[in-house]
């Protein structure tokens, strides 16, 4: 196996080097994206639990205290709590757009692997068949095993690069998939938070007047 790959030239070590950050990344996002770390359904449950009861300040500690990307999401909406419920959802939103970017942190490393493998493939094709032509000039092609050894280079680092940028583009796919589903469940979470906490638009003050002289006229 090693000769295999020695075979390939230098540059097998950048594709080996490429292989061994995308699996390091994609391993760390699959840790990081798990249900129970990004939306525990425990906390989930006792937040909705404690809102119910009015316990909104024992909620508030449940939520600092999971650390979870949940919940300072519903940490913002119990703030807000007694507000217009625009104001509330717009500073969920802004919370909820920087837990977004932290969950997907890392899954562009994934996504630069899946891109350029496969171009350091390319880039290992290219050295292999000029090796192979500097044989030909050089000596004719008579020289059978020299001209397999370019050719040789030239296949192995294209399968080298193949087979570690199909894998990094399905994971990298995969985990932007991830964080999708685990964002729209955060967002339904928040939302039946939301419309527990939120204050009703009150009617504005020009509407109330009119109202009023409505009903004084109608007397």
């Amino acid at each position: 196996m090693f000769e295999f790959l020695q075979s390939g030239g230098p540059l097998m070590i950048p594709i080996g080097l490429c292989s061994v950050v995308g699996m390091a990344a994609f391993l760390e996002r699959l840790w990081a994206l798990r249900q129970g770390r990004v939306l525990p359904r425990s906390l989930r449950v006792a937040v909705m639990d404690l809102v119910r009861q009015g316990r909104f300040e024992d909620a508030l500690i449940a939520c600092r205290q999971s650390e979870s990307p949940f919940g300072r999401v519903a940490e913002a909406v119990l703030r807000g709590r007694g507000r217009a419920r625009a104001d509330v959802k717009e500073l969920a939103e802004e919370v909820g757009r920087r837990e977004a970017a932290e969950l997907e942190r890392y899954s562009g490393i994934v996504g630069i692997v899946a891109a350029i493998s496969p171009l350091l493939g390319l880039l290992g094709t290219v050295w292999g068949m000029i090796l192979t032509f500097r044989v030909i000039e050089e000596g004719g092609i008579g020289q059978v095993g020299q001209l397999a050894g370019g050719i040789s280079t030239a296949l192995v680092t294209t399968f080298a690069g193949l087979s570690v940028g199909i894998p990094a583009l399905m994971a990298h796919r995969w985990l932007l998939a991830r964080v999708d589903d685990l964002l729209l469940d955060m967002e339904e979470a928040a939302l039946e938070l939301l419309d527990r906490v939120a204050a009703e638009p009150s009617v504005p003050a020009a509407n109330a007047t009119n109202a009023a002289a409505s009903a004084g006229s109608a007397e």
